[in-house]
């Protein structure tokens, strides 16, 4: 067989079989397919589409490319959290030490930030020192002595879906669902917990675009894990706003100090409960989704968890004083404010958009060499439902580039809209499905 036939075959709409999909993933995996040709069979799956025994022969084909996280050594049930993505999303980095914090084991591998969308290991990395690349015994060393670690893909962990990942921010096929299932269970089912939540997002600024989409991506997922023998919840989350205030790295980190500390955003705070709560049920430490929240309220009011992270910055190297005093993180050199040009209650806010904005500032990355700037990003001040008055700040760019920076305003002047009745409150959690 060769690649240039599986390419004609899914592109005239074929199915591919497992053993076509094993021997693609494990040729590309080691060179012998170069890139080119496997951005013609990402395009191709993205027209023509995968059915499930594809997807799930995938994303199998791709958790056997490498290694296999062990975590049998470390007591408990371990757990692990994934979300698809959205526009300052930065859930993980509040949700892993508050669950840690009451004592239960989060192994948890994160990617860096695709297409629009921000990267939990890019956040991280604003903090100086801290390390995203760890070995397999410091890993283990981590979550079995402080109950937490958050670090990149190793090489040897699913290489293929890392492969793979870069590809497909740079080559306009991310927003697949076959392919984003099996991306995401891939690198969950080799990094070895035994439970996993799954953050399913849907709105503007995600993937997928309305809730039934979401819906059916996350039972595509669930599927994919229960079949693998892991227990599966899914949380159906809006996307429709950015998450929180802050879309940026350093922002979002600075964002997360400040939720830590009991006094963050209230959609990101009861976005962290209800995937706590559920995190909690899966590793049988509460009776009820109630209880759950309970306990993880008292974490973090009480200072629990924001003790937690600095526990887990300094084991992974990162500079505590930097958490202590937020100022000390990296601090873009042009601030600008942006104002409403009418007066009005904002109606809608054009998500993708804000999340494409901090790209062109140099918050993500173009294509996949590009570097990060992590002090730039946005800080909104008005958000969906709000009222505002002509003239009003609704949002600060902060960049490095003063003509980004211009564009930049223009851009996120354009993506609010404003109607002159307030919405309906809106939900930030749609659905649980355990």
């Amino acid at each position: 067989m060769t690649m240039y036939e599986l390419i004609l075959k899914k592109k005239r709409g074929g199915a591919l079989t497992s053993e076509e999909i094993n021997w693609m993933v494990r040729e590309y995996t080691n060179g012998c397919i170069p890139d080119y040709q496997m951005s013609a069979m990402l395009m191709a799956v993205c027209f023509q589409k995968m059915n499930t025994e594809e997807t799930t022969a995938l994303t199998l084909a791709m958790a056997d490319s490498g290694d296999r996280m062990d975590l049998s050594s470390i007591k408990g049930i371990k757990v692990d959290k994934h979300s698809t993505g959205g526009v300052g999303d930065k859930t993980s980095l509040v949700l892993a030490p508050l669950v840690a914090s009451l004592g239960i084991p989060v192994a948890k591998m994160s990617g860096r930030g695709l297409g629009h969308t921000g990267g939990t290991i890019d956040k991280l990395e604003s903090i100086s020192g801290f390390r995203t690349s760890l070995s397999e015994e410091e890993f283990l060393k981590n979550v079995a002595d402080i109950h937490i670690a958050i670090a990149g893909q190793t090489k040897n962990l699913a290489p293929a879906d890392k492969k793979l990942y870069a590809l497909r921010d740079v080559t306009g096929t991310v927003d697949n669902l076959s392919l984003i299932a099996s991306s995401i269970m891939s690198k969950k089912l080799a990094s070895g917990a035994d439970a996993i939540v799954l953050d399913v997002k849907a709105g503007d600024g995600a993937f997928m675009k309305t809730p039934g989409e979401a819906k059916a991506l996350a039972r595509m997922m669930i599927q994919i894990g229960e079949k693998a023998g892991k227990a599966m919840t899914a949380v159906i989350s809006d996307m429709n706003q950015p998450l929180g205030n802050a879309v940026g790295n350093a922002l979002e980190l600075e964002e997360v100090i400040a939720t830590l500390k009991g006094h963050g955003p209230e959609d990101l705070t009861e976005l962290v409960f209800t995937l706590g709560a559920c995190m909690l049920l899966s590793a049988k430490a509460a009776d009820s989704m109630e209880d759950a929240e309970k306990k993880l309220q008292d974490a973090l009011f009480s200072g629990k968890a924001y003790g937690k992270f600095l526990e887990f910055v300094k084991a992974q190297g990162g500079n505590t004083d930097q958490v202590e005093d937020p100022c000390l993180l990296p601090q873009a050199s042009l601030r600008m404010e942006v104002y409403a040009d009418r007066e009005g209650f904002v109606t809608g806010i054009h998500t993708e958009e804000i999340g494409r904005i901090c790209l062109l500032l140099g918050g993500g990355r173009a294509v996949k060499e590009d570097p990060i700037d992590p002090a730039v990003g946005i800080v909104l001040h008005r958000k969906i439902g709000d009222f505002v008055k002509k003239g009003d700040s609704i949002a600060t760019i902060c960049a490095n580039d003063k003509t980004k920076c211009q564009a930049a305003g223009d851009r996120l002047k354009a993506a609010y809209e404003y109607g002159d009745r307030s919405l309906e409150e809106r939900k930030i959690v749609y659905e649980v499905i355990h």
